[in-house]
């Protein structure tokens, strides 16, 4: 073995440690990141209760935040964000309410919230949804509010199935259409997907229930593409609102989040 003189083995040590210090610091800093530990940087608002939270919907507990989804509402940013990558781990937690007990657990990701926090619905700010529901989890959905009434359109290449539902088309064989509200599935959604607990595709992607699955949502100028386990699963165009607060969705279901982090693009 070669013999390193401690001048040269110093040398070493201390390129190596700024080439470290260099690649860290390209990194970005998050926007916002949920801390494990309470709400900063967020708030919540419920249907029923507003600002206030008697029974406790939204708690954290062992670094997760937790939303029980007895009551429609959500926990919402603070701050409001464009262009940026949204990286959240999340799991069903297993628990229905009515009068969900029986359909498939659903809450969500609104992204691009504005507007009243209430309306849509009495509990939901106008917004483009990234579904997180069994079977159709990185489903879009055009929030509409009736208190917002200025019109909001996303598109997508897409294909109709025998079900009469849309579904987002990859290799961008689809048809270009604007949706003004409604659904735009995701490419492998189960065609004849039912409203059931429990609930699975032969091309589901997403975990079973008590499984953590990453959802990265890409939010870039008027382009969103929702990223669920690693696999791109649905692509918009064409939104008409680019900036706005980050909602997740309390919707008759359990759901946990472990981790959320906004993190601006890189460009």
């Amino acid at each position: 073995m070669p013999t390193i003189r401690p001048a040269l083995a110093l040398s070493a040590l201390v390129v190596s440690f700024g080439l470290a210090a260099s690649a860290k610091a390209e990194e970005p800093a998050p926007l916002l990141k949920f801390n494990g530990k309470n709400l900063d940087g967020f708030y919540t608002y419920l249907h029923n209760n507003k600002y206030a939270d008697p029974d406790g919907v939204f708690t954290v507990v062992d670094g997760e935040l937790r939303i029980s989804g007895k009551e429609l509402g959500g926990v919402c940013t603070k701050g409001e964000f464009e262009n940026y990558r949204l990286i959240t781990e999340w799991r069903w937690t297993g628990e229905t309410h009515p009068p969900r007990t029986k359909a498939a657990r659903d809450s969500g990701i609104l992204l691009h919230c504005t507007g009243p926090d209430d309306a849509h619905g009495g509990h939901w700010m106008r917004s483009m949804e990234c579904q997180l529901i069994e079977g159709g989890s990185g489903d879009f959905i055009v929030v509409t509010g009736s208190k917002s009434p200025e019109p909001m359109s996303l598109s997508a290449h897409v294909r109709q199935e025998t079900d009469k539902q849309w579904y987002y088309t990859p290799d961008g064989s689809g048809e270009l259409r604007a949706f003004n509200g409604g659904r735009i599935n995701w490419w492998g959604r189960k065609v004849g997907w039912k409203d059931e607990v429990g609930i699975r595709g032969e091309k589901d992607v997403e975990k079973p229930v008590g499984e953590w699955n990453t959802m990265e949502v890409v939010c870039d100028g008027d382009k969103i593409t929702n990223i669920l386990n690693g696999h791109v699963v649905n692509v918009g165009e064409k939104s008409t609102v680019t900036k706005g607060k980050v909602t997740f969705q309390s919707e008759f279901a359990g759901v946990a989040f472990r981790r959320i982090e906004i993190l601006p693009l890189k460009k």
